[in-house]
């Protein structure tokens, strides 16, 4: 298994599934999430599913599970404890395994809430039925019951009604009729039962009836119900996302998440399928909707991807080895040669050890630490610097080890070095982050960190900077990021004397940050 995929699916029913199958034929990495529990479990077939009619839904969901698995998505058992958001999309937990994820497809379905009667459960999706589209024909002309227990009553007399000639209305706990409806009813030639029903019969040969409180029973071979649907959505509440009840008049008939018609909620990167947010939706409707928001997802992603290279490509042009190549290779030397006057101030007091120069450049830092008598490292992304600090460093005498690594792309050895230092590494505020956090977690117990850059309150004054709106830093900006392993030394906008391009003296900012880790 992965630790990271483009959409988690949660749900391996027939949206879920159909949401996987579109995801994996334009060659996203999926992983489908499935409890195993689906709602039509009890249920022999599925019904008005063109092609597919007649078949069991375990057949059905195990057929769409090899379809994912043949287009390389990835189907796992397993029920989904805990979602939350993170930078890069969301955070899917199972149990103690935690993956990450894009994008969500949630397709968990519904609990159907069934009145209380003894015997009833037990013979739900069976001979107890609530959808005449689902499984009317299977029970046409026999004996068939309406339980009412709200409004929806009259709706299911009527739809029933069109199968059988032998349909009862057991009026139960619903409504009084009106004498509108008593006169539909007697229209219709249905039978009407008063009383409460106080338990489903059955034998070994299935249902037989029902009996009453007061003792009277009524034969029948099936019973039609309405329950309560409620929205599995227990995972997406903690993001913000409330079910909504759906009524029938003043009568909540359940619960639903909202969504646009390609199935996108009101949380960024969420989107729901099949009767999370349909409560009508059949096995066939919500397969298509679990294509319509796969489809949806997938050129969402597609927005993001397109972002993401047009980014890169504007860093690359500027912060990329070719762009720095470019810079070193346009002139003989591009630094002074000297060592960063924080460098010498901070560092000088510092008893000598293993160092790594984030950065190094041309290697004036590098090599003023290894005549001080530390043990250095200089990393930078360009081989030309990189030879030119070899050359002087070796003109100098000194053992230092040189090493091309580009930092958005490599991790650096963690708790190594007991001087980590980077002057002036600028890039855009989230390859900044990424990169920071690298070079923070460089340093060993009890070793020194120590950052220096451009402070954003020269963005006043007449020295240029590129974008340091964007790219410059304050010290608190790098103090926040630290935890509580380590002891602020310095942390401040540090003046120093500058000359602009017009010859004016001016005085600019370093942002500086020493720490110690504990």
């Amino acid at each position: 298994m992965a630790d990271s995929y483009d959409v988690v699916i949660i749900g391996g029913g027939a949206a879920g599934l159909s949401g996987a199958v579109a995801l994996a034929r334009f060659r996203r990495s999926i992983l489908v999430v499935d409890a195993g529990d689906p709602r039509n479990a009890p249920a022999g077939h599925v019904h008005n599913f063109l092609t597919r009619d007649d078949t069991s839904p375990a057949e059905i969901y195990a057929r769409g599970r090899a379809e994912v698995t043949r287009y390389g998505g990835e189907v796992e058992q397993g029920r989904v404890t805990a979602l939350d958001r993170d930078d890069d999309g969301f955070r899917v937990s199972m149990g103690d395994r935690v993956v990450g994820a894009r994008r969500v497809l949630l397709a968990t379905g519904l609990r159907d809430e069934l009145p209380d009667i003894p015997g009833l459960a037990e013979r739900w999706g069976i001979d107890v039925l609530h959808c005449p589209y689902c499984h009317g024909w299977e029970v046409r002309d026999q004996r068939i019951g309406v339980l009412a227990t709200g409004p929806m009553a009259m709706h299911q007399v009527a739809l029933f009604r069109q199968l059988s000639a032998r349909v009862t209305l057991l009026r139960h706990r619903g409504p009084d009729l009106t004498d509108e409806q008593q006169e539909e009813l007697a229209a219709l030639g249905i039978t009407v039962v008063d009383g409460e029903v106080e338990e489903v019969e059955s034998t070994s040969g299935g249902l037989s009836g029902v009996c009453l409180a007061d003792g009277r029973r009524v034969g029948l071979d099936a019973l039609v119900v309405a329950p309560r649907f409620t929205a599995r959505a227990e995972l997406v509440v903690p993001l913000g996302l409330e079910p909504v009840d759906l009524r029938a008049g003043d009568y909540v008939v359940g619960t639903r998440i909202e969504a646009d018609p390609t199935g996108a909620t009101a949380v960024p990167g969420l989107w729901v399928a099949g009767n999370v947010t349909d409560l009508q939706a059949q096995v066939v409707t919500s397969a298509a909707a679990g294509l319509m928001a796969g489809a949806a997802i997938n050129v969402d992603l597609i927005g993001e991807d397109t972002r993401r290279a047009v980014e890169n490509h504007r860093f690359e042009a500027v912060h990329g080895q070719a762009a720095w190549e470019e810079r070193y290779q346009s002139r003989r030397h591009i630094w002074s040669g000297n060592p960063n006057p924080t460098l010498v101030t901070e560092a000088t007091p510092l008893p000598p050890g293993t160092a790594l120069d984030v950065g190094c450049g041309e290697g004036a830092d590098a090599i003023w630490l290894a005549a001080r008598g530390w043990t250095v490292t200089g990393i930078d992304l360009s081989p030309t610097a990189l030879a030119r600090a070899a050359e002087h460093g070796r003109e100098r005498g000194f053992d230092i080890t040189w090493r091309h690594v580009d930092l958005t792309r490599e991790a650096l050895d963690p708790t190594t070095y007991d001087l980590v230092t980077a002057h002036f590494l600028h890039l855009p505020r989230k390859a900044r982050r990424a990169v920071f956090a690298d070079v923070v977690a460089a340093v060993a117990s009890g070793g020194t960190l120590l950052i220096v850059g451009h402070d954003p309150s020269d963005i006043g004054t007449t020295m240029p900077r590129h974008n340091l709106a964007e790219m410059g830093w304050t010290a608190a900006e790098i103090v926040e990021s630290l935890d509580e392993d380590w002891t602020i030394e310095v942390a401040e906008a540090r003046p120093r004397p500058a000359i602009d391009p017009e010859g004016r003296e001016i005085t600019i900012h370093d942002a500086v940050v020493r720490a110690r880790r504990r």
